[in-house]
């Protein structure tokens, strides 16, 4: 008996939403990251430039300023320019994949995940040294200051890591982006044996 592949939308049926509303919700998400990363950074530039680190809640958070040419722990310092392309790769990655995008969660996922590449990007671009060399403003620096037990971030960078995890659940979910749902292993067996014993 030759194997059923079985493509689930969202909602139980067979057909997959729209694709339009999707992409609205990522553009959306992705502007509104977008804009609230560029404020905070302006805003913390303004206040925090040559201050020693401002302790809150008893030092869990610390607002500090740092001016990092690298990647999170100080990697890749030294190729502040590989990291601004890899970020417009992910740029245009996202861009080329909304054409199919049909799922809500990956639309809420790659938005996010968009406005913080965009975010930083925006620094690396338009910062202090140069274009593509611009030092990305980190402001956050949890448990201790100066990045010793977590590394200085940003809201952008919140908003990557908060991206990722959410693809990651919606893989383990099997929902994939065009709106359509993997079976489990489970389902395919009871497909099978439903397939089975109706022959």
């Amino acid at each position: 008996m030759a194997r059923r592949e079985v493509a689930v939308g969202e909602t139980g049926g067979v057909s997959a939403p729209s694709t339009a509303p999707r992409v609205r919700l990522l553009a959306l998400i992705a502007v509104l990251i977008l804009a609230a990363d560029i404020a905070t950074k302006v805003v913390g530039v303004a206040l925090l430039e040559g201050r020693e680190p401002v302790e809150l809640l008893g030092g869990l958070i610390n607002l500090q300023l740092v001016r990092n040419p690298g990647a999170a722990f100080s990697l890749a310092t030294g190729y502040t320019w590989v990291l601004s392309l890899i970020a417009l790769g992910v740029v245009v990655v996202i861009i080329r994949v909304s054409r199919k995008l049909r799922s809500t969660g990956w639309a809420v996922a790659l938005g996010l995940i968009l406005g913080g590449a965009l975010g930083n990007l925006t620094d690396r671009i338009f910062r202090a040294p140069g274009p593509l060399q611009g030092h990305v403003v980190d402001l956050v620096s949890p448990f201790a200051p100066d990045g010793r037990v977590f590394p200085v971030f940003n809201l952008a960078d919140s908003s990557i890591v908060c991206g990722g995890g959410l693809l990651v659940v919606l893989a383990l979910l099997g929902r994939e982006l065009d709106g359509t749902r993997t079976p489990s292993k489970k389902e395919s067996q009871k497909e099978s044996k439903e397939g089975g014993a109706g022959e």
